[in-house]
């Protein structure tokens, strides 16, 4: 299990990357230490992977487009394919650790068309109203679900079987989320059919956040008028479309000055955001410390990265 204290992702969007995922066995596990990540939170993002996970110590909350949830330690839940999500500490002191489980669903299924996959799997991942499933061990039911997944992450990959054994118990834990999964309610939410429309222009930002960015050409990339991409914003994330932008270009300045030696004038004009000056005054609102104090920080810390 890798122990996680950053995370990346593709470049031009905002899908994680997922370093020692192969074809062959589609799957990894993490122990992610929140409180030591940049804001103690890992921003929005996506994957077609599934992701189910164990809160082991602290507090985390999820934030998807329909809404935010706590998880206690010793809940737990999945995140489902493809869908929106960020996660932050529920503490701002607090040490937060989460076990997680990220896997294609072709670990499970098998052969693209299969039974299994028709019957078991296809209708919780193509389910728009299924963004997540939240367990929680005051509920009988998914109690015995969290012991399972709690159990499943004592599996090492040096034992005899680790493969069949690990996918034997996925399987297991899926069949019970099945079950749950037919008790919830079927209506599709507006941030589900939103869904691709705020993906489009996430897509957008992150590509051109070092150049001057217009409402208008952020609402362009998903064929919408400003007003509506102002709505889809506020209905998604609930943010503005500036907000946004400003926080990653923050959250990519974080990045170059824990990554390169580049000077502070030159992070500045590289994130999109001017000016020393400007630039050293919204950072000190945003990390509560100076580029050059951030920058000693993280470079004179070991990390492991995903």
């Amino acid at each position: 299990m890798k122990n996680i204290q950053t995370i990346e992702f593709q470049t031009g969007s905002k899908e994680e990357l997922l370093p020692g995922f192969t074809p062959d066995f589609p799957y990894i596990a993490s122990r992610v230490e929140l409180d030591k990540l940049m804001e103690r939170s890992v921003p929005w993002h996506w994957h077609r992977t599934v992701e189910l996970f164990y809160v082991e110590n602290g507090a985390l909350i999820y934030h998807t487009p329909s809404g935010t949830i706590r998880f206690p330690a010793g809940s737990g839940g999945m995140v489902n394919s493809n869908i929106l999500h960020m996660t932050k500490t529920a503490s701002p002191t607090e040490k937060t650790i989460q076990l997680l489980h990220i896997f294609d669903v072709s670990l499970l299924a098998g052969k693209q068309g299969s039974r299994i996959e028709q019957t078991y799997i296809t209708p919780i991942i193509t389910s728009p109203q299924v963004e997540m499933l939240s367990l929680f061990p005051t509920n009988p039911v998914q109690a015995e679900i969290l012991k399972r997944i709690q159990d499943s992450f004592r599996l090492t990959d040096t034992e005899f079987g680790y493969e069949i054994k690990l996918r034997s118990i996925l399987s297991e834990i899926w069949l019970l989320l099945f079950e749950q999964f037919h008790s919830v309610p079927t209506q599709p939410g507006k941030c589900n059919i939103n869904s691709d429309k705020i993906k489009r222009m996430l897509i957008h930002i992150h590509e051109h956040y070092a150049e001057k960015i217009s409402i208008p050409e952020i609402a362009a990339s998903a064929f919408l008028s400003e007003r509506e991409c102002f709505r889809v914003f506020h209905d998604c994330l609930h943010i503005t479309p500036v907000e946004y932008i400003k926080s990653y270009r923050l959250e990519m300045a974080c990045r170059m000055l824990a990554e390169r030696q580049d000077s502070i004038t030159a992070v500045s004009h590289a994130c999109g955001l001017g000016s020393s000056s400007y630039f050293g005054k919204v950072f000190r609102e945003y990390v509560h410390c100076t580029p050059s104090q951030y920058r000693r920080k993280c470079q004179s810390a070991p990390e492991t990265q995903i």
